[in-house]
């Protein structure tokens, strides 16, 4: 399947809604009492975009971005802004020990981008496979790694790659602002060009790509 690696307009995906979606069956026993069965690992982020139109040229943007994506055909990365960097909050300073990524083995070379919500209870760890070039940032025990010298990142897979395998018990961490692959929920887009004097979209609907 197609991936562009292009961003949807980020002025627009600040207006718009959205968040994780998790898939939970709840059945009610006779007694009153339910059981819980959780049917997705990991959760899956659902957005509008709708709401982030606010003028004919947000309409012209949306429009031109779905004919070339040919509405669900092609993926694309979108930023979600309440949940864009490794920081503990959106707002703080993006710092190499951000996030645990990995334990040297002295062998392994390759560690995955990952961020953990969460602590003490049921930490969940999602994997981040579309970093933003230009923000990663590594260390192993606390020791800031040189790009291009002593490792190497995928952009399009968030795969950080070692010259030389870390040691054994070496703790790997990165930093780093990341993308939310996703896709057009829809091939129609119902477009009035008439509400309140701008062009408006009611729904168009975007659905995270797992890995």
């Amino acid at each position: 399947m197609a991936f562009h690696e292009v961003r949807f307009p980020t002025a627009i995906a600040r207006g718009s809604r959205g968040g994780p979606e998790r898939r939970t069956d709840i059945v009610t026993l006779a007694s009153g009492h339910e059981q819980r069965n959780q049917r997705w690992a990991d959760s899956r982020r659902r957005y509008n975009a709708g709401w982030g139109i606010k003028s004919l040229a947000d309409l012209a943007a949306v429009v031109a971005f779905f004919e070339e994506r040919r509405g669900r055909l092609h993926g694309f990365r979108w930023k979600d802004h309440a949940d864009w960097s490794s920081a503990a909050a959106p707002d703080a300073a993006v710092s190499a020990t951000d996030q645990a990524i990995g334990t040297g083995d002295g062998g392994t070379t390759g560690f995955q981008l990952v961020k953990t919500y969460g602590g003490a209870f049921a930490p969940w760890t999602r994997d981040i496979v579309k970093p933003v070039a230009g923000t990663v940032v590594v260390a192993v025990d606390g020791a800031l790694q040189a790009a291009g010298v002593d490792y190497t990142l995928d952009e399009t897979t968030g795969i950080v790659t070692f010259a030389a395998p870390p040691a054994g018990g070496a703790v790997v961490t990165a930093g780093f602002a990341f993308d939310v692959p996703v896709r057009f929920d829809t091939d129609r887009l119902d477009v009035d060009p008439t509400h309140f004097g701008a062009g408006t979209i009611a729904d168009i609907p975007v659905v995270e790509i797992r890995p």
